[in-house]
C-alpha cells in the first residue's frame, strides 16, 4: 500500500513497484489509509509523513500499530532527525528521503519484506537481566511488563540477545538486521539503538543493558556490567 497525496508521486511509485513484481494499491489521505490497512491486509506500507486532513503520516502509523504489525516505511521530504525519530517512535520500520531513486525504493521494500518474512527460531525465551525475550511470540517484557516493539526493533534486539555479552560491529548489525545495502548507515543504527534504550532502559540517558563499544559496535549485557556506554549514540 502506497499512501501519498501527490498524484504524480503515487503513479511513479506504483509503476516502479509493479515493474519490480509487486501488486500495489494506493490511498491519498490518512482516513483512507487506515481503512485499507484494516481491510486489505497489505504486506508493506509506504507512508508519506505529510498528508492532508486531521491525520498526518505519524498519526496514521501510530493508529495502524494499534491493530497490525505490518512493516511501515515512512516517506519524508526532508532528512530531519526529528521526523525520523517521530516515525520510529510511532512504530515505523524504515524511512526513505525524497527524492529517491528507483533502485533505492525497490531495494528498501525488498529488504523490509525479507526482515518481516524471515523464519524465527522457536526457542522459548532469552533472559537478559530484567528482560525476557520470547522469540516465537515476538514479545519482550521488562520486569514482567510487556514492552511494545516494532518488527525491526524486535529483530535488532533479537540479534543482540542471541549474541548476549558479545560486541557486534556496526556493519555486522546493519547487514544482519537490514541487509548488506545498509551496512554503512551507522547513524541509522544509532537512531534505532536510541529508540530501544528509550523503551527498555530504566534510565535511557545512562544505559546499562544496550551498551556501546565506542567506535566499534553494541552489546546487550545484564544490568550492572562494566561495559562502556555512550548515551548520545
Amino acid at each position: 500500500m502506497v499512501v501519498d497525496d501527490e498524484p504524480r508521486l503515487l503513479r511513479l511509485v506504483r509503476s516502479l513497484l509493479e515493474a519490480a513484481g509487486f501488486a500495489t494499491f494506493t490511498a491519498t489521505d490518512g482516513e483512507q489509509a487506515l481503512e485499507l490497512a484494516a481491510t486489505q491486509d497489505p504486506d508493506v506500507v509506504l507512508l508519506d509523513i505529510m498528508l492532508p486532513g486531521s491525520l498526518d503520516g505519524i498519526a496514521v502509523c501510530r493508529r495502524i500499530r494499534e491493530f497490525s504489525a505490518v512493516p511501515i516505511i515512512m516517506l519524508t521530504a526532508k532528512a530531519k532527525e526529528m521526523d525520523e525519530i517521530a516515525g520510529f517512535q510511532a512504530g515505523a520500520d524504515d524511512y526513505i528521503t525524497k527524492p529517491f531513486s528507483a533502485a533505492t525504493l525497490v531495494a528498501r521494500v525488498q529488504a523490509t519484506l525479507r526482515r518481516a518474512s524471515a523464519p524465527e527460531a522457536r526457542a522459548a525465551t532469552i533472559t537478559i537481566g530484567p528482560l525476557v525475550i520470547d522469540l516465537w511470540r515476538h514479545e519482550v517484557r521488562r520486569d514482567g511488563r510487556l514492552v511494545p516493539l516494532t518488527p525491526t526493533e524486535f529483530k535488532l534486539l533479537q540479534e543482540l540477545a542471541t549474541h548476549a555479552g558479545k560486541v557486534l560491529l556496526h556493519g555486522e548489525l546493519l547487514t544482519r538486521v537490514w541487509g548488506p545495502e545498509y551496512r554503512d548507515d551507522v547513524d541509522y543504527l544509532r537512531t534505532y539503538i536510541r529508540n530501544l534504550r528509550r523503551k527498555l532502559e530504566a534510565n535511557p540517558a545512562a544505559p546499562r543493558l544496550l551498551v556501546t563499544k565506542p567506535g566499534v559496535g553494541y552489546m546487550l549485557a545484564p544490568e550492572g556490567s562494566d561495559a562502556t556506554s555512550e548515551p548520545r549514540h
